[in-house]
């Protein structure tokens, strides 16, 4: 693990794999780290020169004052190429990283030389509920949210079957700095690219959960219906699909990327 110095920022980030090789960028969901990542991490960097990041306010990268937006995430992301000497990278985000993804393809498509949409939509939830969760971690921690939002981010079945895993990512979401964490739902609460993906020209693949309540398939659909030359996955899974279906997650990602 490295930091890099990309506009004001300190971004916590992880490039490994051949010098050589493509290189497949990773963005996380609101309330992770980049260590979501790791069983596409472990499986892929045989065939890719892997980056991972901690966004502005969440895991160890610097928490900066203010509400956030998605443009603002977007260009940090664009600062962290920029410092590594990364031309072009195939992205891969989910949720509010898949947010991330659809700004990048609209505005710098030349950036991109594939992208994959997980578990994300143009526009979630409202105003009000946004605000709600905003005030809730101001007044009671991250702790106060923690419980609802493992409910969405797994299915039952798999909080029953893999307790340990859950309790990884319930650890890493109640580790996120409160005021990083509000200020990023800031960002996702004013979000609504529902009249520019249309405008996206990169190669999309979209992935969704079947059993994902926050961002439901109706979602990645609508998706598809709009992005010209888009492909479409659904697995069984909630809202972290790459940590619940992480095998088939994987599959779908060298299925669409490798020739």
């Amino acid at each position: 693990m490295a930091f890099a110095a990309a506009r004001e920022l300190s971004l916590k980030y992880e490039l490994v794999g051949a010098n050589n090789a493509p290189v497949l960028a990773f963005s996380n969901s609101l309330g992770t780290d980049l260590s979501m990542w790791e069983p596409q991490c472990a499986a892929l960097t045989q065939q890719f020169r892997i980056l991972r990041y901690d966004m502005r306010g969440q895991g160890e990268s610097s928490v900066i004052a203010g509400e956030y937006s998605i443009e603002q995430l977007a260009r940090d992301f664009l600062g962290l190429l920029d410092v590594l000497a990364l031309e072009r990278v195939a992205f891969c985000g989910l949720s509010m990283g898949g947010m991330i993804g659809m700004w990048l393809g609209v505005n710098v498509p030349e950036r991109l030389d594939s992208l994959v949409l997980c578990n994300t939509a143009a526009r979630i939830g409202t105003a009000e509920m946004w605000n709600a969760r905003i005030a809730s971690v101001r007044q009671g921690g991250m702790k106060s949210v923690s419980a609802a939002v493992i409910e969405r981010w797994f299915t039952a079945e798999f909080r029953d079957a893999a307790p340990v895993r859950v309790q990884r990512a319930r650890t890493m979401l109640e580790a996120s700095p409160v005021e990083g964490y509000a200020a990023c739902c800031a960002a996702i609460r004013d979000m609504d690219q529902t009249g520019s993906i249309g405008r996206i020209r990169v190669r999309t693949l979209v992935v969704a959960g079947g059993k994902d309540r926050v961002t439901p398939p109706d979602e990645g659909r609508f998706l598809i219906e709009r992005v010209p030359d888009s492909e479409y996955v659904e697995l069984d899974a909630a809202h972290l699909s790459n940590i619940e279906q992480p095998d088939e997650f994987t599959s779908a990602l060298r299925g669409f990327l490798l020739p």
